[in-house]
């Protein structure tokens, strides 16, 4: 099978909502595109204003209240928005990047403290964020056990920990002071199955973007080749290699979701 470049196009763009919009939920529309940037509050509104018809920003303010779209730090070590079933799937696969990314930088291993260390806080993190606290409440309440080092050990957790943004209220729903909520809780419980979540990830992406090639899904993810490898080689037929545009999408989507 052969792609033309204007098919692979079309169908990236017609998975991602962008070819026209749609009459969608909000969560719905998120899950369709596995995952929208939040790096600024604004982003995932300005996202789903160019894909869902008539659509209103108090609609995702509502789904953040009540949990059903999660902010949280996953690909990239940047921030998302994804739909709160899949947190737990997108959190188990990007957990070892995510958590190498700042418990072995110079900003942690200066402080002379090791991994072990941070991991450790994890529970008692998971039960202090059960109520939105602040960053400085955070760093105050570990001050205790971490003195001067408790602002890198509070770096390190909120990326890679189980902890979410909670929506603020105001513009774009998170306003400074930013917050923060355990999210171990999360629909679906979290995964610590990092082979199980890659695999799941992979198929997200490709049901979101697909056709695409190994590549893409390092660069959507930073996932190192082997992990995504090993999750190609799991999956094996559920994985089309279309062999002339050198690229994979899903067996069941060899249609490129209509749009060729």
């Amino acid at each position: 099978m052969s792609l033309t470049a204007r098919q692979l196009a079309l169908a990236t763009l017609d998975r991602q909502l962008l070819l026209e919009r749609r009459r969608i939920d909000v969560a719905d529309a998120v899950r369709r595109v596995c995952a929208l940037q939040a790096q600024t509050p604004a982003s995932p509104y300005l996202a789903l204003w160019n894909r869902v018809r008539d659509f209103a920003p108090e609609d995702l303010d509502a789904a953040f209240v009540d949990g059903r779209i999660v902010k949280a730090s996953l690909m990239r070590i940047t921030l998302h928005a994804v739909h709160a079933e899949d947190y737990a799937h997108q959190h188990a696969a990007m957990l070892n990047t995510l958590r190498a990314s700042r418990l072995y930088d110079h900003r942690f291993t200066s402080t002379g403290l090791v991994p072990a260390d941070a991991d450790a806080l994890v529970p008692e993190l998971a039960r202090f964020l059960a109520r939105p606290r602040t960053g400085a409440e955070v760093e105050d309440e570990i001050t205790v056990r971490f003195g001067e080092h408790a602002h890198r050990v509070w770096w390190a957790l909120r990326t890679y920990a189980p902890v979410r943004h909670a929506p603020a209220g105001g513009p774009w729903a998170f306003t400074p002071p930013h917050t923060y909520l355990d999210s171990s809780g999360a629909p679906g419980a979290p995964s610590r199955d990092a082979r199980a979540g890659t695999r799941w990830l992979l198929l997200a992406y490709l049901r979101a973007f697909g056709p695409a090639s190994a590549q893409d899904f390092a660069r959507f993810t930073l996932l190192t080749r082997p992990v995504i490898t090993q999750a190609l080689h799991e999956l094996g037929v559920l994985i089309t290699s279309v062999v002339d545009a050198g690229v994979l999408i899903k067996g069941e989507d060899l249609r490129c979701g209509g749009a060729v």
